[in-house]
Order: structure tokens, then C-alpha cells, then sequence
């Protein structure tokens, strides 16, 4: 291995979440351990007269439950965002919290008329605490800005507010499990009902899917204006593709462009 592709190779461990030795040495783990020349062997077991019993059914294990939503939070008493993050902050049920480096909530202007919600934090967002802000939180920025919208504007007509489904980084950028979805969904809904979009773009399937109700693939899903109720409100959402997608298939993009411009005729007419 050169120093190129070793230096490509620690870049891409780093990228997956492989970014801390765990020990001093490495250690092959498709070999066999072998037992060390200090340990004494092992005695054999004693043999154990068995005796013929009537044949009964074992106890099945129970499957694992998912916590109930929220696992246990109240969201109702909360009346702003400041609220919502200073709950999260506190929040401690949900695993995810143990392994991320910080609490990555949301990006931008509170009174957007459009949100933007991804599915959870990466690497970079895990260091700096925001949703978007790595590769493919660059590419969207820019997506935005061809169709006159940005984070960092303090016009409401021009600016946008993002979030994730997910408040905490997953280990090695791992698909969140269905259980910490559901700790989590109850603080994306009252985030929605607290800044109360016109306008919701799901970036990716798993946006998509929780607001709708709907399983379709993102493929199939994009570019179509549906609808998500909250707190007994219609908001029009449009899914879309999720940036990180469009880094690995650059070919899509004049599909996430058309839904740039869908985005774009629906806030001129409205």
C-alpha cells in the first residue's frame, strides 16, 4: 500500500465512524484466539447422567419491544425551539446520545417558511453541533441558492430551517433503529408544530416516509407534493433526494434540480 492509499484508506475509516483505536495492538479476528502457553488446560466437564423427562414446549424469548414513543418525554409543555433543545439536551433514553459527540437539533432561521428535514447527523455534523454542514450539507446549500434560498438569511421569505429525524449521531453512520426513531419522532413533530412551516422538503426516504405514512421508495416519492398532518394542520410536503445520495449518483441531479424548481413555483405562488 502506498502512502496515498493508506492515507485514502484512514480518510474513508474516519468518514464511516472508525475514528478512535479501541487497542494497542491489531488483531486479526478471522483467526482463531489460541490458548496462551501460561494458561493451564481446562479439565473436562464432568459427564452428566441425563434422565428421560416428558417432552415439554420451551418458553419462546419475547421480541424485543420498542420503547414507547418518546420514552417517556413530555413534549406538550414545550412552547418554542429554545424549549425543545434545552429538552433534548436533558434527554438521556435515547442510546444514541452515549455515542455522539454533541446534540446536532437544527440550522437556520426559525421563521422560515420552509423546513428541510434530513434523517441524522454525520461525522461532520456530530463535531459541530448542525445539521448539513459536511459534504453533502455543502452541495445543498447550493442547491438552494440557485432557486434564491439560503440558512443564513434573515428574510423569511428566502431562508429555510433544517432539522433530522434524528437528534444524535449513529455509530459509523448506521441506519437508526426503529426504536430510536420513535424517541426521537415526538421531538420532530413539536418542532413542527412549534415553527410552523408553510412548506416541509424531506430529504430522503426516512423524512418522507415518518411524515407521510407512506413505504414507497424515495425514487418513486420525489418530485410529487403530498401533504404531512400535525397537531391537526395540513402542510405540503415534497420529498426529494437526499443530497448524500446525489454525491454518490451525480446523474440524479437533474432530478433534485426539477424538485428544486417545484419548490420554487410553489413559494412564488403562494
Amino acid at each position: 500500500m502506498t502512502p496515498q492509499q493508506a492515507a485514502e484508506a484512514l480518510r474513508w475509516l474516519a468518514e464511516m465512524g472508525a475514528d478512535e483505536i479501541i487497542g494497542e495492538e491489531p488483531v486479526n479476528r478471522s483467526v482463531p484466539a489460541l490458548p496462551s502457553a501460561s494458561s493451564p488446560p481446562k479439565a473436562p466437564a464432568p459427564a452428566i447422567a441425563t434422565v428421560a423427562t416428558p417432552k415439554t414446549v420451551s418458553a419462546a424469548r419475547p421480541a424485543l419491544q420498542a420503547q414507547p414513543t418518546g420514552a417517556g418525554a413530555d413534549v406538550s409543555r414545550l412552547q418554542s425551539l429554545s424549549d425543545i433543545e434545552a429538552a433534548l439536551a436533558g434527554f438521556d433514553a435515547c442510546p444514541l446520545k452515549k455515542t455522539a459527540t454533541r446534540l446536532c437539533y437544527a440550522d437556520g432561521n426559525p421563521q422560515a417558511r420552509v423546513m428541510l428535514i434530513g434523517e441524522a447527523p454525520g461525522r461532520d455534523e456530530d463535531i459541530q453541533g448542525k445539521p448539513f454542514v459536511g459534504k453533502s450539507g455543502q452541495l445543498l446549500d447550493r442547491m438552494l441558492a440557485a432557486i434564491g434560498l439560503s440558512r443564513q438569511s434573515a428574510d423569511r421569505e428566502s431562508s429555510v430551517f433544517i432539522t433530522n429525524v434524528i437528534f444524535w449521531r449513529p455509530p459509523g453512520n448506521r441506519t437508526p433503529t426503529e426504536a430510536e426513531t420513535q424517541m426521537c419522532l415526538p421531538f420532530l413533530m413539536k418542532t413542527i408544530e412549534v415553527q410552523k412551516p408553510d412548506f416541509i422538503v424531506c430529504l430522503g426516504a426516512t423524512p418522507a416516509h415518518r411524515l407521510t405514512g407512506k413505504t414507497e421508495g424515495i425514487l418513486k416519492m420525489r418530485g410529487k407534493w403530498t401533504s404531512a398532518n400535525v397537531s391537526g394542520r395540513s402542510i405540503p410536503l415534497l420529498p426529494t433526494l437526499h443530497p448524500a445520495y446525489l454525491l454518490r449518483q451525480p446523474n440524479q441531479k437533474r432530478l433534485a434540480w426539477r424538485d428544486m424548481l417545484a419548490l420554487r413555483q410553489m413559494l412564488d405562488a403562494h
